[in-house]
């Protein structure tokens, strides 16, 4: 399966962020949408970095008292692997293996149009393993009914 496809099939609805936004907006969005990350993109839905919970988590050990009013800019993982929505789930979950993350923005023609994340790759996993399950059923089914 293609990424894009599986994101269709999640009626997935894209939540994204600008530079310039406060750490306290954003935290907040996080929070309501019960997400783990957000693409930070410019005017033009291209990509230029991620800001994530973990970035949040981190800026408020360091320094808790200014974090609301930071900007996601001074937070935001900026050297950022992302994916077209073609490449298949298999790849996709390899590019997340390797680089060690949870979240992988999906970029098309330059602007970006999905975020996958680790939990995703759950479902599909799971949705894989049970077509495999209802294919098995119906060969023992049909072997014992031969």
């Amino acid at each position: 399966m293609k990424v894009g496809a599986f994101l269709k099939s999640c009626n997935q609805s894209l939540a994204i962020c600008g530079a310039d936004e406060s750490i306290g907006v954003i935290a907040a969005r996080l929070s309501s949408k019960n997400i783990g990350a957000l693409p930070v993109c410019d005017d033009n839905h291209g990509l230029i970095g991620v800001i994530s919970e973990r970035d949040i988590v981190r800026a408020f050990a360091k320094d808790a008292a200014t974090l609301r009013d930071r900007r996601v800019r001074d937070l935001m993982t900026s050297k950022v692997i992302s994916c077209d929505p073609a490449i298949s789930m298999i790849d996709a979950e390899k590019m997340m293996n390797e680089a060690r993350v949870r979240h992988l923005p999906i970029v098309e023609h330059g602007k970006t149009v999905g975020m996958l994340s680790i939990r995703d790759l759950m479902v599909w996993r799971i949705r894989v393993a049970r077509e495999e399950i209802d294919v098995l059923r119906d060969v023992v089914i049909a072997a014992r009914h031969a």
